[in-house]
């Protein structure tokens, strides 16, 4: 359609800015509707508000307008004729058509890969001569068509006699006589009453099913023979049988061609399977059960605390034997051994990356506790992952609630891989890798994504599983492949999961040239594991450093019009239908840098200055300012840029290239990733994110990540009467939505869960007047009460609600978001707080509140809560930066999972009304008597806070309050301030806990906190304030809140030098990386509750200021202490992220780098003026 005013496939979003812009009324565009396929949307603008007509099409192709009530229907035989017809006066719109608004001028057509003769194209198939296949009354009219002499005869004939000729041109010598005699007569006779046929439209084929009947009878029943007998043998040399091989295969009655197809495939798995199974059991033994997924003990060594004496023991595990052995020396006796059972829990240290406390029963069914330090936080990790494995191998229950999952990416470069890749699956080279201990333990899932991939589909598959088979002695099962051109996604998986998986699609879209090449674009997979969705995209995106904007569209397109997962999730794209998504691929967002900056940045590679160049990385740039992926996360990148690398090396940078038009500059990037999106309040850690460094055939490098995910079981009939004793009930309570839209239209919310019999539609609500650009949309008496199918807490807590905000002119969506019901405190009112996104741009929020009503029962422990983060006492939660870029707003909160005790609080689904500063890991809380019970925390730590003084914030207070800031009030939720995820995604009092007692009213002192360790980056030495933070106005210093009385104490005599080291640095320009929190649930909970209970008994640490004590006196520093303070804070410049002077400065015992808490880190304390990221709502 070449009309000016036709925009296709733009969002309504964009249509809206685009009528803005021009500010006439009467200015109107035409384009495709979302919520119909084959219709179309008017949007007219009048008095700054857009109004939305949808055209339909009816049987006879002809179109309608929905307008205005009383106008008679009029039916139009084109767009044209319709725009017409609408341009006059008073024809039933809110306003005749006037000023079309033209179509924006598309960028520029993507240009050929950069290294296009290295780049395969699709094999150029033979063309398909259908005129043979015409009966001799249709040839006639494409005689004329170009063809050679020969084909030029053959359409002569007529369909009988072509098809004839062609058999007397075959060797029938080896065919029998009664076969050849069925085939003749086919050919002459019968084919024609098959023609008949499919010219009728059908598809059937009677005649061709009768010959190859008579044909394969033969066949079927010596099929059918053989079978059982291959089967048998197949039994007696397989290792581990499943559920699915103990039944013989159904025997089929009739040697119909479909059934010959199935024993045929039978046949060809048995045969290929067979020779495996024999050569595994003569090489391991027939006494070697489950041999395939052996784990060997594995030891390590650690220190211990012994009445303050540091000695070394071996601790080792045995995965199998399902034991903890300690032992004094390596070779030397056992000294004592718990088993799995035994083992309660592990308790991570936060402020020191290599400290471990494992919580063990002791035969009075008494706990004890035992601290035990590691060379280093990789032996920590591995151990970690081992004595999970063993939980998991010896659980009870019938299904796990945990899996790990191996994401991989490589560009390939149009070249074969080398002989061995093993060390991409066993995440080696680069970054943050996996210890050596965790190679035993196998990943569930394998999902590996190629780009350029010139191999074939069975030749690829062939090669990553014996890759496979190498490092686990496991044959993996093929659950999806799929290809768009060279680019492929795989997925495996172990095979005890196969039958756990259900529900496979697959699709592509293409975003190359015109967006019809499949050059560029993205494939997909996306199952069903048990209870749990997860989706995979692995996607090729413009090349090129200036073509970032066509990126984001590629992006924009791949979200639209990816069609994976449930189709009755209708309303939303890929980003909602899926507990878990995972996003990968060559991206190709570049290192924003000018050509001449290449032998710079080349040097800051080889020093490791990876975060000066992060600074620049187009991705990271982009979602800063979301424009992609909003409310994905991505791993701290602490390797090298993958791209663009001379091949057969990893050691050179090949950033030019001699083409025909000038030289061509292709700056070393990182445009190889690994993003994700889950649901909220579900488990989820990145466990690694490298690339490998000796896998050198491409120009790219391979990129691994490794997740550890929650899962849940599948549905559980509600037949139950353990299900249906009691009604469930999930009630939202003054809900309303901001939208960010000049539509006038009336609005409803259709609610979807998997938890649902159906999606609900609720009333309209009712608008008003927000903001500048926004509407305010109240559901006061308009939503429904959802009933659950289910609604034992067991089931239902893990379970989310989907909401769709359409409009009721075109049912179109507005936004969407998504609510945990993972409430601690049901059948009370919980605060809820979503932000509302469409295709893939923020929209608005949804607020109100939810309850929840449950039977009777609580959730069992999981697996993912075995690990649990100490939070400990002379040190807050790290920031976790994501480059050195300007804090934003909207950037703080979106770009990783933080340390918090939330493992995906990605959406922010609610936020609890409390009054402490949550310094603690504290979920369950004791409420106060004046509100009913706190909720779950779901607040995301900041990732960046400067501080005027240039120094570290103690994050242990809330993200949302700095240590100097006056401390706001209880607010209605209409007028709450919000904590950055994008300006308003939390109510300002989400993270305080209700057991702490109330806060001094106002107008009270707060104390002042100069000597207190936990703020220790106060003076040089941790103790002593410097002379400029003495000279503070005292105006600033009136509103100090109060340490959380239940987590610390003012003073701690005798800190470690490591501690009291700890926040001296300047802040550095550079990321600090850090280690990651698996879970949400509290690490100690029997310490946290007593020490709750305690902290109320106590006296008020206030008391001193409330009777108008003078604070402690000052020490001041010497003179020397002074000058060395301010030197090491004003002169040192920035050091390397890697280099030695920051490890010898920070690690005095040489501890691991990259997980220390001790580096320097941006903003410890923030200024008194308030905190950076936040923002009214209104």
């Amino acid at each position: 359609m070449d009309q000016c005013w036709y925009h296709g496939n733009i969002t309504r979003s964009r249509a809206e800015d685009l009528l803005s812009k021009v500010g006439k009324d009467g200015s109107f565009l035409v384009r495709a509707s979302e919520s119909i396929a084959s219709a179309y949307a008017l949007c007219v603008l009048y008095r700054n508000c857009v109004y939305t007509y949808r055209i339909l099409p009816d049987k006879e192709n002809k179109l309608i307008v929905q307008a205005s009530e009383g106008v008679p229907v009029k039916y139009f035989q084109n767009l044209e004729e319709l725009i017409e017809y609408y341009k006059k006066e008073n024809m039933g719109l809110v306003w005749h058509l006037k000023y079309p608004v033209p179509r924006e001028e598309e960028e520029a057509a993507d240009e050929l890969e950069e290294d296009t003769d290295l780049v395969p194209t699709p094999p150029i198939l033979p063309p398909r001569n259908i005129l043979m296949a015409l009966p001799s009354s249709e040839t006639k009219e494409v005689s004329s068509l170009p063809e050679n002499s020969r084909v030029a005869d053959v359409n002569k004939l007529s369909l009988s006699e072509t098809l004839l000729q062609r058999l007397q041109y075959q060797d029938t010598s080896s065919v029998s006589d009664e076969h050849l005699k069925l085939i003749q007569d086919y050919l002459r006779v019968h084919i024609i009453s098959d023609f008949e046929i499919v010219q009728t439209g059908s598809s059937s084929l009677p005649q061709l099913k009768k010959l190859l009947t008579a044909l394969c009878k033969g066949l079927f029943s010596e099929a059918s023979r053989t079978l059982p007998s291959l089967e048998s043998i197949q039994k007696v040399f397989e290792q581990q049988l499943h559920p699915s091989t103990h039944q013989r295969s159904q025997m089929l009655g009739e040697a119909s061609p479909v059934n010959i197809v199935l024993k045929l495939n039978q046949l060809i798995s048995l045969l290929s399977s067979i020779e495996e199974k024999v050569k595994t059991l003569l090489i391991e033994g027939p006494d070697s059960t489950h041999r395939r997924s052996l784990i060997p003990p594995v030891t390590f060594e650690v220190k211990t605390d012994s009445l303050g004496i540091f000695s070394k023991i071996q601790l080792k595990v045995d995965v199998e034997m399902g034991k903890l052995i300690i032992k004094r020396s390596k070779d030397g006796p056992e000294d004592k051994f718990y088993t799995h059972k035994k083992i309660l829990q592990l308790i991570k240290s936060q402020k020191l990356p290599n400290k471990l406390v494992i919580v063990l029963e002791t035969e009075k069914e008494k706990t004890q506790r035992k601290e035990y330090v590691f060379s280093d936080s990789k032996k920590r990790e591995g151990f970690c992952q081992l004595l999970q494995q063993m939980k998991n191998k010896h659980s009870e229950q019938p299904e796990p609630d945990m899996i790990t999952i191996f994401i991989g990416t490589w560009n390939m470069g149009a070249a074969p891989p080398p002989k061995k890749i093993t060390s991409w699956f066993l995440s080696k080279g680069q970054g943050k890798t996996r210890d050596d201990t965790a190679d035993y333990i196998p990943h569930d899932i394998y999902v590996i994504g190629t780009q350029e991939d010139p191999q074939g589909e069975k030749e690829w598959l062939e090669t990553l599983r014996q890759s496979l088979q190498e490092i686990t002695s496991i044959s993996f099962k093929v659950i999806a492949i799929h290809t768009l051109w060279n680019i492929r996604i795989v997925v495996l998986a172990k095979p005890e999961h196969e039958n756990r998986i259900s529900h496979i699609c697959t699709a592509n879209v293409k975003t190359g040239i015109a967006n019809t090449l499949g050059n560029k674009g993205a494939v997909g997979v996306s199952f069903m594991f048990n209870g749990t969705s997860f989706g995979f995209v692995n996607s090729h995106l413009t090349s090129g450093s200036e073509k970032k904007h066509r990126r984001n569209q590629n992006y924009t397109n791949i979200l639209r019009f990816l069609t994976l997962g449930d189709k009755k999730l209708s309303p939303f794209n890929i980003t909602h239908r899926f507990t878990h998504l995972f996003w990968l691929g060559d991206l190709n967002y570049r290192v924003e840098q000018p050509p001449t900056e290449a032998e710079n940045i080349i040097q800051k590679i080889r020093q490791q200055q990876y975060p000066e160049l992060l600074a620049f990385d187009q991705l990271l740039l982009e979602r800063r300012d979301q424009k992609v992926f909003l409310q994905f996360e991505e791993e701290e990148i602490t390797f090298a840029p993958t791209y663009r690398f001379e091949r057969g090396t990893r050691e050179k940078y090949a950033y030019t290239k001699q083409k025909a038009t000038g030289m061509k500059y292709n700056l070393p990037s990182w445009c190889d990733r690994v993003l994700w999106k889950s649901y909220p309040m579900v488990h989820v850690v990145c466990q690694s994110y490298g690339c490998t460094t000796d896998i050198t055939t491409s120009d790219h490098s391979p990129v691994f990540a490794t997740f550890e995910v929650g899962v849940t079981s599948q549905f559980v009939s509600k037949n139950d009467s353990k299900y249906t004793d009691s009604q469930g009930e999930i009630e939202f309570l003054h809900c309303y939505a901001t939208l960010k839209t000049k539509s006038q239209t009336k609005f409803y919310i259709e609610f979807h869960s998997s938890c649902l019999e159906s999606f609900v539609k609720s009333q309209e609500g009712e608008n008003e007047d927000g903001n500048e650009g926004e509407l305010v949309v109240k559901f006061v008496e308009a939503l429904p009460k959802l009933t659950p199918i289910i609604s034992d807490p067991e089931y239902l807590l893990d379970q989310h609600i989907l909401i769709s905000i359409k409009s009721s002119d075109s049912d179109e969506s507005y936004g969407e978001g998504c609510i945990a019901l993972r409430i601690e405190a049901t059948e009370s009112l919980a605060p809820i707080h979503t932000v509302l996104t469409h295709h893939g741009e923020k929209t608005g929020v949804f607020q109100g509140e939810i309850k929840l009503q449950t039977s009777q029962g609580k959730q069992r422990e999981k697996l993912y809560d075995f690990v649990k983060i100490e939070r400990d006492e002379t040190t807050g939660q790290k920031p976790k930066n994501i480059s050195n870029l300007e804090p934003n707003k909207d950037w703080d909160q979106t770009n990783s999972s933080t340390p918090t005790d939330i493992s995906n609080p990605n959406y922010l689904g609610m936020a609890a009304f409390s009054q402490q500063p949550s310094a603690t890991c504290q979920l369950k809380q004791t409420p106060s008597p004046e509100q009913p019970p706190s909720l779950w925390n779901y607040e995301q730590q900041p990732k960046e806070n400067t501080s005027l003084m240039g120094q570290s914030q103690s994050s242990s207070t809330s993200p949302s309050l700095s240590p100097l800031s006056p401390k706001p009030s209880l607010q209605p939720t209409a007028n709450r301030t919000i904590c950055s995820w994008s300006q308003e995604y939390l109510p300002p009092d989400m993270g305080k806990s209700t057991a702490e007692p109330v806060l001094q009213e106002e107008g009270q002192q707060r104390p002042e906190m100069f000597e207190n360790p936990l703020y220790g980056s106060m003076g040089s030495k941790g103790k002593v304030a410097p002379k400029k933070e003495q000279e503070y106005p005292k105006a600033l210093r009136k509103e100090q809140p109060p340490l959380p009385e239940q987590s610390y104490h003012l003073t701690k005599p005798q800190e470690p030098e490591c501690s009291k080291t700890s926040g001296k640095q300047p802040s550095p320009p550079f990321l600090v990386p850090t280690q990651r929190f698996r879970s949400y649930t509290s690490p100690c909970q029997a310490e946290e509750k007593n020490t709750g209970e305690k902290s109320q008994g106590k006296p008020k640490m206030t008391t001193p200021l409330e009777n108008s004590a003078p604070l402690k006196k000052i020490v001041k520093p010497s003179r020397a202490e002074v000058s060395l303070s301010i030197q090491g804070q004003q002169n040192k410049p920035p050091l390397p992220s890697k280099s030695r002077a920051v490890l010898d400065m920070q690690n005095s015992k040489g501890r691991d780098y990259r997980d220390s808490s001790e580096l320097p880190h941006s903003g410890k304390h923030r200024t008194e003026e308030g905190p950076v990221s936040r923002t009214t709502t209104p």
